[in-house]
C-alpha cells in the first residue's frame, strides 16, 4: 500500500507513461493513434476463433499490427492458431515453468537452485507480461514473448 503513491507519482511524472496508462484504460479513445496496436491485437485474437485461420493466414499482421513479429506475436498466434492453439502454447509454457521449479527444488546445492529459479522466473515473467499486454490486461510495455518473438533481446534475456 505504501508503494502505490510512488507508482502514481512515477506515472504522472513522465508524459509517455501517463499516455500508456490512459490508452490502456480506453484504447478506443484514440483508435487511430496510441490505441491502434492494442485494438488491432484484440481484433486478431478475436478473429482467430476456436481453431484459427491456419498458419501463415493471419490478416492483421499485414499493415494492421506494427512489427507483429516482436511484442504482439501472441495476437498473431491467436489469429492463426485460435483459442486451442493459444491454450496449447500457454500449457507448454506452464510445463516449462513447472519443470523449472522442480529442477530448482531438486538441485543439489543452493547455487543450482537459484540459477534454475532465476531462468524460470525470467521466462515466466516475460510470458505473463506479454500475454497481459496483448490481451489488453495491462498497459503496453514492449516485453517480447520468449521463444517466439523475433527480437534479439528475447534471446539475450533467456540466455542470461
Amino acid at each position: 500500500m505504501a508503494g502505490i503513491p510512488t507508482i502514481i507519482l512515477l506515472i504522472i511524472k513522465e508524459p509517455y507513461r501517463l499516455k500508456r496508462v490512459i490508452t490502456f484504460l480506453n484504447p478506443w479513445q484514440d483508435a487511430t493513434g496510441d490505441g491502434w496496436q492494442v485494438i488491432q491485437s484484440l481484433y486478431a485474437i478475436g478473429s482467430g476463433g476456436l481453431f484459427g485461420a491456419g498458419l501463415g493466414e493471419s490478416k492483421q499482421k499485414f499493415l494492421y499490427i506494427p512489427e507483429p513479429h516482436n511484442d504482439f506475436i501472441f495476437s498473431i498466434l491467436g489469429e492463426e492458431l485460435g483459442f486451442i492453439g493459444c491454450t496449447v502454447v500457454l500449457i507448454l509454457f506452464a510445463i516449462f515453468i513447472w519443470r523449472g521449479i522442480l529442477i530448482a527444488m531438486r538441485a543439489p546445492d543452493m547455487f543450482g537452485s537459484l540459477v534454475a529459479i532465476g531462468i524460470t522466473s525470467l521466462v515466466a515473467i516475460q510470458v505473463v507480461i506479454n500475454v497481459a499486454v496483448v490481451t489488453s490486461s495491462m498497459p503496453a510495455t514492449g516485453m517480447p514473448l520468449p521463444f517466439f518473438s523475433y527480437r534479439r533481446n528475447s534471446t539475450v534475456y533467456i540466455a542470461l
